[in-house]
């Protein structure tokens, strides 16, 4: 087995709504492409820090990451800076994992109008 790295994984997704259903199948969407994009299996992960913009408020983006099963894996919610011009309604996360990829082969997953935050990493 390959040598295995302490990673970093980042991803984005833009709600339509401030909705907690939309919300939780919106971060589902998102941390379960960040895991297939990167092959990251439950035992990889060491933890997640989730952000919501000011504009989000009708539900913890963890609970999402729990009802796929991540139970053992430390996670924390914050809110975003509310930065004049900022890009409305997006949850950001970033997992920290064990991972036998180099830095430049991790896939950092940015959906719906969050790829306009890092169109140079946007899938």
């Amino acid at each position: 087995m390959a040598d295995r790295a302490v990673r970093a994984v980042r991803g984005a997704i833009q709600l339509d709504a401030d909705d907690r259903d939309h919300l939780l199948a919106s971060v589902e969407e998102l941390i379960r492409e960040i895991l297939d994009q990167n092959e990251i299996e439950s035992e990889d992960l060491i933890a997640m820090i989730l952000t919501a913009t000011p504009d989000l408020r009708s539900e913890f983006p963890a609970v999402a990451a729990r009802a796929l099963g991540i139970g053992d894996v430390p996670l924390i919610c914050a809110q975003e800076i509310d930065v004049v011009g900022a890009l409305p309604r997006v949850i950001r996360v970033m997992v920290h994992v064990h991972s036998t990829r180099t830095r430049a082969e991790i896939r950092h997953v940015y959906l719906r109008g969050a790829a306009a935050l890092r169109r140079d990493l946007a899938q």
